[in-house]
């Protein structure tokens, strides 16, 4: 995988190299203390107690352990750019059948597994020669008492230090040491994650999952509440709860109403290929060809609210920013839609507002989440009784098919669509669908730094599936209803990358396109910026009558703000970047900005809507 490497130094590859030995010092003296424990010091007061089974059944089992893990780590970093990382938590909690089946025909599950027994059995062998062959020193015999116990003191405390200078990654004290914190000392991503080893990425995995139950997260201080309630829209008067300092005054509705209103978020649904870089692939060419027409208005600078779906979908739904916190499951989701809710706002101005999934309703909790949250109807893919295409669900067509059949029978409505298919396992007959394989592939090969072409082509196959469906859509509802209003973005874009050294706007960007009755190319600002937090509140200052009051923590695009921010990415309408590190970047078409001026831009609004998001999820709107 030297593909995902920047081009580096040796003493680069050499730093990563020892800081990884000292850090997985730590991992192996954790699997080494059981086999201490329950082996080495009964022998030292039985010493004809035969342990070498009980070490041979405790190695093979670590190694079988290890070996998976080993095997898994390859397509995880392929799929998220990370060794094991939040997205764990997010696939636990996620259909479990779908993840299984998923990791089957996508990810190889069954080689892996095959190839994880060969190694176990590798390592069995191995050691049993050496439990078998290679003797144990035995322990000097001493007839002076006093010998007796200076030998004993010394092996004791060296013990003891050697046990610290383990714990410790390879040093006496915490501050030289070595942690999955401290471990990023080269200047390249991919070395960074190749050091930790797979035991340090499952700790870090549960580190955030404790973080995540005790409010420590990156970006929330709760004891600024009341200071962070105040800035949001300049309320002055003194409240003990939340509800009057979120609260906006719509400025007046910029386009006619519309009947129908859809906010699209497709799968996966990635930026990078509707640039001019990548226009030979005719993957977008759908939704490019929306944006250019002239009922129409895009900007490049847009985040998603996360890496995940359900992430997606929860930023856009609710309005609150990722916290590591899953709404879907916390208690008080349930309880009351939150004020920041999409669905009780826009029925207050005469709509019902649904959901559409390709996907089985219980997925993720989400349908009885959306419902808690003021949703009229939940509508997954057997309730329309479309036909199964995978373990995630059926087709996009069929969603958009039965979606265009309702339509007639409705009352005004907010529909908000969920697409499914541009995700593994990739399993759709492109052939079938139309898509011209050989010319993509050709177009992809031409490319730099493509780890595999086929398999790219296949996930661009997908996206082009996605893009078509979406797009005659758009084009036959407007037809048909032409009060309409599409928004178009999409869930995450981290999955799929153009090659193994993404750029961060490669990596982390998706689109967002308004298409529609009254829609003009100078509706917004050219490089408004925005991410899934700020949709309902755009909405509602496009269509809301002057003086309609809503709730919001992101600031409307329609009032142009200066930054947006995702769980791991922060931009401006000029650029991005990583929230953690220093990747900084110019945005496609964008002009040079000073990036600590840009990143300050993002760092005034980014701790107080976290910390506004988690006290709305933890405590509700009281400050006490």
């Amino acid at each position: 995988m030297s593909d995902y490497m920047t081009t580096v130094e040796a003493s680069e590859i050499g730093k990563a190299m020892w800081t990884g030995l000292r850090l997985s010092s730590k991992s192996a003296g954790a699997l080494t203390i059981p086999a201490f424990a329950f082996c080495t010091l009964p022998c030292l007061i039985l010493p004809k107690l035969a342990t070498e089974k009980l070490r041979l059944w405790w190695g093979g089992l670590v190694s079988f352990f290890l070996a998976i893990l080993f095997q898994a780590r390859f397509p995880y970093y392929r799929a998220f750019h990370s060794t094991f990382d939040l997205h764990c938590l997010m696939g636990w909690n996620d259909d479990r059948n779908a993840v299984f089946w998923t990791l089957v025909e996508e990810y190889g599950l069954i080689w892996r597994l095959l190839l994880a027994v060969l190694l176990t059995a590798v390592c069995w062998k191995i050691l049993q020669y050496a439990l078998n062959k290679l003797h144990v020193l035995s322990l000097p015999q001493f007839t002076s008492f006093v010998q007796q116990i200076l030998v004993a003191t010394v092996m004791l405390v060296a013990i003891a230090a050697f046990a610290v200078f383990v714990r410790f990654g390879g040093s006496f004290t915490y501050a030289d040491g070595v942690s999955w914190l401290s471990a990023g000392v080269t200047n390249d991503e991919f070395l960074n994650e190749c050091i930790l080893d797979d035991i340090q990425a499952l700790y870090r995995v549960r580190e955030f999952a404790e973080n995540m139950r005790a409010g420590k997260i990156d970006g929330v201080d709760a004891s600024r509440i009341r200071e962070f309630a105040r800035s949001i829209n300049g309320y002055n008067g003194e409240s003990e709860e939340l509800r009057p300092y979120l609260e906006w005054e719509a400025q007046g509705a910029i386009l006619p109403r519309p009947r129908h209103i859809f906010i699209i978020i497709g799968e996966s649904w990635a930026q990078w290929p509707m640039l001019e870089k990548y226009e030979n692939l005719h993957v977008a060419d759908g939704i490019k060809g929306l944006m250019a027409e002239p009922n129409s208005y895009s900007t490049r600078s847009f985040l998603p609210n996360g890496e995940g779906t359900a992430i997606g979908i929860v930023g856009i739904i609710t309005g609150l920013s990722a916290v590591n916190m899953d709404a879907q499951y916390q208690p008080r989701s349930y309880d009351a839609p939150y004020i920041t809710s999409m669905a009780p706002q826009l029925e207050r101005l005469g709509y019902q507002v649904d959901f559409w999934y390709g996907g089985i309703s219980s997925w993720d909790n989400m349908n009885r989440f959306t419902l808690a949250q003021g949703f009229h109807h939940f509508y997954g893919y057997p309730d329309y009784k479309a036909p199964r295409q995978n373990a995630w669900g059926t087709k996009d067509s069929y969603i958009f098919d039965a979606l265009f059949r309702h339509l007639s029978e409705e009352p005004p409505t907010v529909h908000v669509i969920m697409t499914v298919t541009n995700h593994p396992p990739y399993d759709l007959d492109l052939e079938k669908e139309g898509f011209d394989f050989a010319k993509t592939r050709d177009a992809i090969a031409a490319l730099d730094n493509i780890e595999d072409v086929e398999d790219l082509t296949t996930e661009m196959g997908h996206y082009w599936y996605m893009d078509k469906v979406v797009s005659d859509f758009v084009h036959k509802t407007m037809e048909e209803y032409p009060d309409s209003l599409f928004i178009l973005t999409g869930d995450h874009a981290a999955r799929t990358s153009p090659g193994t050294r993404p750029t961060v706007f490669e990596h982390q960007s998706v689109p967002f396109v308004l298409y529609g009755q009254g829609v003009q190319p100078q509706l917004l600002s050219p490089h408004a910026v925005g991410g899934h937090t700020s949709i309902t509140a755009t909405l509602i200052e496009l269509i809301a009558p002057k003086g309609f009051h809503y709730y919001s923590l992101a600031e409307s695009m329609t009032r142009n703000p200066q930054g947006a921010f995702s769980s791991s990415t922060w931009i401006t309408d000029n650029t991005i970047g990583s929230l953690t590190g220093n990747r900084v970047e110019t945005i496609p078409g964008g002009s040079a900005e000073d990036p600590q001026k840009a990143r300050g831009k993002v760092d005034e609004i980014l701790t107080k809507i976290r910390t506004l998001s988690w006290w709305l999820m933890e405590k509700g709107t009281s400050f006490e």
